[in-house]
């Protein structure tokens, strides 16, 4: 990719920001050598990386690298045979307890692997040599006493000849020497114990002077009866450092054959903390991972630039690739022209180099092999080059390069020279591109250009809206529409006379002024389309909501069916059986009779038996219902809308058609229609249609009380599925019941399982109206917005 476009889309200045989020020295090289690639496999593996540490950041937050150094060197030390200092051990131990942390970070829940994995799998921690290292070493320049048997053995005869120096030294402080000192204290000098002896009183100590003061007053003198001592101080201390050399050498010699090891750790730290940089940039952005594609498809959803604050920038709609090639934007000045040119280049850059890119998820990114920009004014006082001619010896360098795999990125294309030339040319060049199969996009005030987008096959009209009655762009990129300069419109607005806005339109052609005219009449009729279209989509959606929500109805109702009838041959098949057992009974008792047997209680047990007949037989149908004196219902005297009584069903109802010549009508009971008899119907006064009454108990107060309290959000971060929905079944329970219109449901992106579980729930709940994904400014794919009906 060309260095020159990199640097004019601003590509350094992501890296940038990417570098800021290594923690690493060779982490953060990494980032900065990252170079946008053209092999589509490349990119997918650097894309997959990217997503795969994002998702582990979300489930197990972020992770630091800062221990990770360059041991390349060191190792080629260790392989010849060399001793490394304690600072390069220390640093190698720090390293190998980083290592042990991240290989820790890395482990995830069973049978859970991602791209990542081999690389956490590939760490060797070495605990065993970190222990000794931390054992010996206790910090920059200070060692255990048990490094060795030697250092200890050296370092308490160094403390016992110490203690000896000072009890000798002390006798003489404290005892006849006590008069011939400055101060009755030892002291050190050039790291040998003295006593601060007045310079009148040196003969009286016998020793070896080390120091005067600076007034002369007082002299440092090393007595004779401790020069030994401090000797054999020297030479234990001598004896320590040789000692110290061992214990690192030996030190040394164990990491050796480790070498390549280290080596390695190294490696992978650094790319881990190279990816893991891209996915913390990705977090911050709010970035997805785009579909990478060969068929030359650009789709940008919602995409915003960057570099841009977030709560800010409007987010742009870009698509090219897939009806023309080539897109031709128009529109005033600032009103975002420029920042769209940069926004399709930035982001095709950022997807190759395998950066999620700031858009809705699901955007395509063809792969480009060159992408090339001429963005911007390059005027060049040192080259003697006009604005026109630096661009211009930019556009020859590009048409040099151009073809079918690149995308051109032209701002203002041929400004700076004469209109109608200009334009010509520039209609020159892009035709030329077409022919060559390039992906081009342009700015341009050029009426002619505009035209040409109209006329040509393959290319595209596109504009940024501005808003005349505010003077402000709104920044939308509208594509199929070629936009307006509104010079004369936004000069009025700003004070210009209008006489000199009249003199001005008199300059331009009438051809001009028309197609002018015509812009205007397609740009009121877009938005009028624009109002159309939301209002189609919304009452589309309604409708969909309706027919889903009649589906699960007629759903529940055949399960309700199924439910009643499995039901009714149960309590039919006890009944019988029931039925059955006593005729056995009875059969049995009348062949035990005989003529010994008194009349009467044969006959109490006939009795008994046409009793329990009679129960089960209730059992088995419907009584009807008594019918009032005077209540009869006569064809004549139904209307539709009536209220009756359905008594074979002991349901009330709604007549919803006249009864037919046999006396059958149609009557509604809530959600069933019914065909029945006139006979089997009586109206319903007037008077017994109440409304039902609403009882005030505690416990719906106590229910009130706590649905008035439900947040509009839920979380479900870090819930397993089974979890998550039982925590959202019951919210949304309570929020129902408060009466919130709709609720934020916050699941994450991750790998969309949990996504996918909760819309799945939505689905069947009969109270839930409608849900959709989060819009950007709402979380994106990361949330379900939920409606209630």
């Amino acid at each position: 990719m060309n260095q020159k476009a990199l640097h004019t889309l601003e590509y350094d200045k992501i890296i940038r920001l990417l570098i800021d989020k290594a923690t690493s020295d060779p982490g953060r090289k990494m980032c900065e050598n990252l170079q946008p690639g053209n092999s589509i496999s490349q990119i997918d593996l650097r894309q997959e990386q990217t997503a795969a540490a994002l998702d582990r950041l979300f489930k197990k937050g972020s992770i630091s690298f800062g221990n990770n150094h360059d041991f390349s060197y060191a190792c080629k030390h260790l392989a010849i045979g060399g001793s490394l200092s304690c600072t390069e051990l220390l640093q190698i131990a720090g390293q190998l307890e980083n290592v042990t942390r991240i290989k820790n970070y890395g482990r995830m829940e069973k049978e859970y692997t991602d791209c990542l994995s081999s690389f956490f799998d590939e760490l060797e921690p070495l605990t065993n040599i970190q222990t000794e290292i931390r054992r010996c070493i206790i910090a920059e320049d200070e060692y255990a006493d048990d490094a060795s048997s030697t250092l200890r053995q050296i370092r308490r005869q160094l403390a016992s000849t110490g203690e000896k120096i000072h009890s000798q030294l002390l006798s003489m402080v404290n005892g006849s020497y006590r008069t011939y000192l400055q101060d009755a204290v030892i002291t050190m000098r050039n790291n040998r114990y003295c006593l601060p002896v007045k310079a009148e009183c040196k003969g009286q100590v016998p020793g070896m002077v080390h120091e005067r003061s600076q007034t002369g007053s007082t002299l440092f003198i090393e007595p004779a009866a401790v020069v030994d001592l401090n000797n054999k101080i020297k030479e234990l201390e001598q004896q320590e450092a040789d000692e110290i050399e061992v214990i690192l050498a030996t030190l040394s010699a164990s990491l050796a054959e480790y070498a390549d090891t280290i080596l390695r750790n190294g490696e992978l730290m650094t790319i881990l903390d190279f990816v893991f940089a891209k996915a913390e940039l990705a977090m911050d952005m709010n970035a997805t991972r785009p579909v990478l594609n060969e068929k030359g498809i650009l789709r940008l959803r919602k995409a915003r630039h960057p570099l841009l604050k977030k709560d800010s920038v409007v987010p742009i709609d870009i698509h090219l690739g897939d009806s023309f090639k080539q897109l031709i934007i128009t529109g005033p000045n600032t009103g975002g022209k420029t920042v769209s040119l940069k926004t399709a280049g930035l982001l095709c850059l950022m997807a190759q180099a395998g950066l999620h890119i700031p858009t809705l998820d699901r955007s395509e990114v063809c792969v480009f092999r060159e992408i090339f920009a001429d963005i911007g004014d390059e005027q060049s006082i040192e080259q003697s080059l006009s604005t026109f001619s630096s661009h211009m010896t930019n556009i020859v360098h590009i048409m040099k390069e151009a073809d079918n795999r690149s995308l051109c990125l032209f701002d203002e294309l041929c400004a700076g020279t004469d209109p109608t030339e200009g334009a010509a040319l520039a209609i020159a060049i892009l035709s030329t591109l077409q022919a060559r199969g390039c992906y081009t996009m342009a700015t341009t005030h050029y009426s002619e250009i505009k035209i040409y987008a109209l006329s040509t096959n393959g290319v595209e009209n596109a504009c940024c809206e501005f808003d005349v009655e505010k003077l402000a762009p709104t920044y939308h990129l509208l594509i199929g529409v070629p936009g307006k300069s509104n010079a004369f419109a936004i000069s009025e607005k700003l004070g210009l006379s209008d006489k000199i806005i009249e003199k001005a339109r008199q300059q331009i052609s009438s051809e001009q002024e028309s197609f002018e005219d015509v812009l205007s009449s397609l740009e009121t009729r877009r938005v009028q389309l624009e109002r159309e279209r939301a209002d189609f989509d919304e009452q589309k959606q309604k409708l969909e909501n309706r027919l889903a929500d009649l589906t699960r109805r007629e759903e529940k109702l055949q399960s309700q069916k199924d439910e009643i009838l499995r039901n009714a041959n149960e309590q039919a098949r006890d009944i019988l059986r029931d039925a059955k057992k006593v005729a056995d009974e009875t059969i049995r008792s009348f062949q035990k009779f005989d003529d010994n047997s008194s009349m009467k209680e044969m006959e109490q047990k006939r009795t008994k038996v046409r009793e329990k007949i009679s129960e089960k037989d209730s059992k088995l149908t419907l009584k009807a219902a008594k019918v009032p004196k005077g209540s009869k219902v006569k064809a004549t005297e139904l209307h539709l809308g009536d209220r009756v009584k359905v008594l074979s069903m002991n349901l009330r109802g709604t007549v919803s058609s006249k009864p037919d010549a046999k006396g059958y009508l149609f009557v509604q009971c809530g959600i069933i229609r019914s065909k029945v008899h006139i006979s089997d119907l009586v109206l319903i006064p007037e008077d017994d249609i109440t409304a039902s009454t609403i009882s005030h108990s505690s416990y719906g107060k106590i229910t009130m009380a706590k649905s008035a309290n439900v947040r509009t959000e839920i979380n479900l971060l870090g819930k397993t599925v089974d979890e998550a929905l039982n925590a959202l079944d019951k919210y949304l329970d309570d929020a129902y019941m408060a009466h919130l219109p709709s609720v934020r449901i916050v699941h994450g992106k991750g790998t969309g399982a949990l996504r996918n579980a909760v819309q799945t729930h939505l689905r069947a709940l009969p109270y839930v109206a409608s849900f959709r994904l989060g819009e950007y400014g709402e979380g994106d794919a990361g949330v379900t917005i939920a409606t209630f009906k």
